[in-house]
């Protein structure tokens, strides 16, 4: 990661860090730490923050924990936990150490005691809806709680109950008396711990009561070391909190938050709670779909590790709006991989063309090159026939002069093979073209002769050596740039056109091609073989991203 690490660019948090140094701050060391919740699957604002986190602790020689917040039983599982470590490790960072917020209940538990016998925690036995009520709003102030005056006493006995299990779910919270007054709804007396009586993946039945987000962060952040805890924007807010935290406990290490942007990327939802929906109605496959953004749907989808850290890189660090272009990822992916798929003919909506001049039952061996910049890729050998696929589209019966593909009468070149000249057409009884009668120029063989201009080069794949191929093309998931800030439904928002499968054919070299392995398409774009439902016996493949068609935009112009 060495050399990705050099090229991170200069933004506000590392100039922090080099004051820190500077100053002596910290006996000079780096510590970060990236603490999701295993809730589910990360996505690409997931990636910018690991980027963050781990790129630029790497850059000073410094180190990042891996801490997974397991709080809430009610949503958390191993799956997701497992999914998390891969995709960290997928993307090429490494962790000091793995560490999860359970390992500090029995701490934090005691930590909660020492706040109710400061007198600066409460059990509160009001109803959800009552302390919502009491909280107040961002114009008005909150009004203490009936129970905010409780003895130190009865708190400790009260909690330390909630913890033997004698009350149910919803009875009593724990929460931290602040100022209900305070302009900051943050710090109006938060609730620090609630009854739950459920059992958790990793402590089992050993805990009903488990503690919040705020309380937990801040005091794992301390014991861990971090120097530098480095969170999205949505956390400003909270910062008061986890310094006054901090304070009031008196820990010897007090880490200091640092909050940057969120990602937003255009036409897809970024919220892991709509992520969640979409997968448990079905409305896509897992959350490893390619139409996701997900690290998991990204890398199904074909998008190397490489293409989404120079995206962090490139979309850079900072404190206003994130609004991410899409075809900013897409650049990257289609810079990354245009240095290293190597070259394949796939005819994705094919039309048979009978070359009715060539030998029947002939077949001819053609070496080309597998990267047309890249010698040391080596070659492959294509078989040409008697009978071949052409793209649907690369054919018109008539056209104007600005289409530079096949038309009755016209002449082109097949991609390393002949000049070929369209004669006739075949269709069935409802008119659809079935079948083009064509000759060949035996002369031709990857050269024109002197004198002779053909200008369109189209690609093909010979019907007897060619392998069927399942190709799915992908488009955006949603219909509008930022779903997540629409006053619709996001289900309303959902582009119906999303997928679409065809029934293509391939060169045959394509058939032992392995799992992940990333092909371009010549003149189609670059295509990936599907984890999950592509074998040996049945081809999948999944465009990663398309190539830039001169062609397309004139025609939607």
């Amino acid at each position: 990661m060495s050399e990705e690490i050099e090229k991170y660019p200069a933004n506000f948090i590392r100039n922090i860090i080099e004051q820190d140094l500077r100053e002596g701050k910290n006996g000079g060391n780096v510590v970060t730490r990236f603490p999701p919740e295993p809730s589910g699957y990360l996505h690409i604002g997931h990636a910018k923050a690991i980027c963050i986190s781990f790129g630029i602790a790497g850059e000073f020689n410094g180190s990042t924990y891996l801490r997974f917040d397991d709080t809430n039983p009610q949503k958390e599982s191993i799956e997701f936990m497992e999914s998390i470590k891969k995709d960290i490790d997928w993307l090429g960072f490494e962790w000091l150490e793995i560490r999860n917020a359970s390992d500090y209940f029995e701490q934090l538990y005691q930590f909660a005691e020492k706040f109710i016998e400061m007198g600066k925690a409460y059990v509160d036995s009001c109803s959800a809806d009552e302390i919502r009520k009491l909280r107040g709003n961002l114009t008005s102030p909150g009004e203490n709680s009936p129970y905010r005056d409780r003895s130190i006493e009865e708190n400790l006995d009260l909690f330390r109950r909630m913890r033997a299990g004698e009350f149910a779910d919803g009875d009593h919270i724990l929460r931290l008396k602040i100022d209900m007054a305070s302009p900051n709804i943050n710090m109006r007396d938060p609730a620090i711990y609630r009854i739950r009586h459920m059992h958790h993946f990793k402590t089992g039945n050993e805990w009903c009561i488990y503690p919040l987000y705020d309380y937990t962060h801040c005091i794992s952040d301390s014991l861990e070391g971090i120097t530098h805890s480095l969170c999205d924007l949505s956390f400003e807010d909270h910062r008061p909190l986890y310094d006054w935290i901090l304070d009031e406990l008196r820990l010897n290490c007090h880490p200091q938050q640092i909050e940057f942007s969120r990602l937003n990327l255009q036409f897809t939802v970024m919220a892991k709670r709509k992520l969640k929906v979409l997968v448990e109605e079905n409305l896509v496959d897992g959350w490893d779909d390619p139409r996701l953004p997900t690290i998991a749907g990204l890398r199904r989808k074909g998008y190397t590790p490489g293409s989404i850290r120079e995206f962090c890189r490139r979309i850079g660090v900072t404190k206003s709006d994130n609004n991410v272009e899409l075809g900013m990822l897409e650049s990257c992916i289609r810079d990354d991989l245009g240095d290293s798929a190597p070259r394949v003919m796939g005819v994705l909506n094919p039309l048979k063309i009978v070359l009715e001049n060539y030998p029947e039952g002939q077949m001819e061996s053609i070496e080309v090159p597998n990267h047309p910049k890249d010698e040391s890729m080596g070659t492959r050998k294509i078989q040409f026939s008697r009978e071949i696929y052409i793209d649907q589209a690369d054919f018109r019966e008539t056209a104007n002069r600005k289409y530079k593909r096949l038309v009755i009468g016209g002449e082109v070149r097949l991609r390393y093979g002949y000049v070929i000249k369209a004669n006739e057409v075949i269709k069935d009884d409802a008119g659809n073209i079935i079948e083009l009668r064509c000759s060949y120029d035996p002369d031709t063989l990857g050269k024109n002769p002197e004198g002779r201009k053909v200008k369109g080069v189209i690609h093909w794949v010979s019907v007897d050596d060619g392998v069927p191929a399942e190709i799915r093309l992908y488009e955006p998931l949603f219909t509008v740039d930022f779903p997540d800030a629409s006053e619709k439904d996001y289900h309303e928002l959902i582009n119906p056109n999303s997928m679409t499968v065809l029934k293509g054919f391939v060169e045959s070299s394509l058939k032992e091609a392995s799992i992940d392995q990333r092909f371009q398409f010549e003149r189609e774009g670059y295509f990936c073989v599907d984890r999950k439902d592509s074998s040996t016996e049945a081809l999948v493949f999944n465009r990663v991203v398309g190539l830039r068609d001169t062609w397309a935009k004139i025609e939607k112009s």
